[in-house]
């Protein structure tokens, strides 16, 4: 089983990822620790590093569960997929969730309070940018998901992640379930 979970920021990829990981005692990797040194989030890893990092998964591992995506820096990383599975979630929602990962993970980052009143940082004002970004080459945006999701030769099934994990991980199954059986 290989599966691929992407979708914006704060749709929930990883807390579905690491939970399908877990019920189906397969490895979950999470792009993030391709991308970020460390958990403060502030330093990337060089490309080298990251391509270092998925070729260890990949040769260790024939099933898993990815959270994310490394289509900006790899665009042939997880291209055996059996599914590429898309989160969404409606904006303010999403938002929402951002605003609060934000503040409990207490990054150090500078914040400020945008013109709404609300909690920002450098971080958040990027993930504003997910729906009106035009340019599919900016990793993370829709833009680019939609083009990654265009030219994935696996199926594709899409989600609203405003469910519970467990509802996701139940639909997926049973997409898996169905699909897979008509294609053997």
């Amino acid at each position: 089983m290989r599966i691929q979970i992407i979708g914006g920021s704060g749709t929930g990829k990883s807390t579905l990822g690491e939970y399908f990981a877990h019920r189906e005692q397969i490895k979950w990797i999470d792009t993030d620790s391709y991308l970020w040194k460390d958990d403060t989030f502030l330093e990337n890893n060089p490309i080298e590093i990251r391509r270092e990092m998925y070729q260890r998964d990949i040769s260790s591992n024939k099933c898993y569960v990815v959270s994310g995506s490394i289509f900006s820096w790899h665009p042939d990383g997880f291209s055996d997929l059996e599914l590429l599975v898309f989160l969404s979630l409606p904006e303010n929602e999403r938002m929402d969730r951002i605003r609060k990962r934000e503040i409990s993970r207490k990054t150090g980052k500078q914040s400020w309070l945008d013109e709404h009143g609300l909690y920002t940082n450098d971080f958040i004002e990027w993930c504003k940018t997910y729906l009106t970004e035009t340019d599919k080459s900016q990793g993370g945006t829709y833009v680019a998901q939609r083009y990654e999701m265009e030219l994935s030769q696996s199926p594709i099934l899409q989600l609203d992640s405003s469910k519970e994990v467990e509802a996701l991980y139940d639909e997926i199954k049973q997409y898996l379930r169905i699909n897979l059986n008509r294609l053997s």
